[in-house]
């Protein structure tokens, strides 16, 4: 926002792009801040036109801030966040030592994120209790928050918690993401999950939330996995079933993650500003 009332003030060669990473009208929602609640339209309306590019990482975020800060839908236009590199996959192939992956154990259902109400979890952990009440499998959190007690509350009280792990920060996600019989968001609104396209681009079969936004953009309406009403624990159980059930091919997942390479973000952010021929 600095930038933008600086160059406000003075014109000068140097283009500026702003990037909406989230749904406008959630975010603000949500703030505890009066003032970002109540002045942040007002904000936006005023100072992203005077960008060069306005970006955001999804349809859903692009059609969510162009309503709510009253911008035109032309002006923002969306490049998908660069998720996929050859690092991820260099990660994703590399050991990992955990007593559930060894050969013969239950399923592992995975699930990646901050332990906050956006995640919502309670809904997770209440689908996951269905689901273990008619087949062996086990869930691991990745993610750590200001949740983590009252959840691990919940799945005691589920009768649950020897079938969960909450493994807290991990240095490398993408090991246990390639393991994984199933990646599952279940989250109440995104902007564009990364997570999604991780899982996807080690192979791993996704059962995601239909929340706004991303998901059904980056799984093609279902397509790719299967899309669930946010906060409906037997649609989410049931689902999660059917995808462990019959699984998709890992190599279809995979293209379709590499959409969301690096590469091609970053050639539609040289464009967005202009840059086609700057050296890479």
């Amino acid at each position: 926002m600095s930038s933008l009332s600086g160059r406000a003030r003075v014109r000068g060669t140097c283009r500026v792009a702003v990037s909406a990473r989230n749904v406008f009208s959630r975010h603000t929602a949500a703030s505890s801040s009066l003032k970002e609640r109540w002045l942040m339209p007002w904000f936006v309306r005023w100072f992203y036109p005077r960008a060069d590019a306005i970006i955001a990482v999804s349809a859903g975020v692009a059609d969510d801030l162009a309503r709510n800060a009253w911008l035109r839908r032309s002006r923002v236009q969306v490049i998908y966040n660069p998720v996929v590199t050859d690092q991820l996959l260099a990660k994703a192939a590399a050991p990992l030592d955990h007593p559930w992956f060894v050969p013969g154990s239950p399923a592992v259902i995975l699930s990646a994120g901050r332990l906050t109400a956006q995640k919502d979890y309670p809904t997770l952990l209440r689908a996951f209790a269905r689901l273990t009440a008619g087949r062996e499998a086990r869930l691991i959190v990745l993610g750590e928050g200001e949740a983590r007690g009252s959840l691990e509350a919940l799945a005691r009280d589920l009768g649950v918690a020897d079938q969960i792990f909450f493994a807290s920060f991990v240095e490398n996600p993408f090991a246990y993401m390639a393991r994984a019989d199933l990646f599952v968001l279940s989250s109440a609104w995104e902007g564009h999950p990364n997570v999604i396209v991780e899982a996807m681009a080690c192979g791993t079969p996704v059962v995601s939330t239909d929340c706004p936004s991303g998901p059904a953009e980056i799984l093609d309406n279902g397509k790719y996995g299967r899309l669930v009403p946010v906060g409906d624990a037997d649609d989410l159980s049931a689902a999660m079933a059917a995808t462990l059930d019959a699984p998709p091919k890992a190599e279809s997942l995979r293209a379709r993650a590499r959409m969301f390479h690096a590469n091609a973000a970053a050639g539609a952010y040289l464009a967005a500003l202009g840059l086609e021929d700057a050296p890479a």
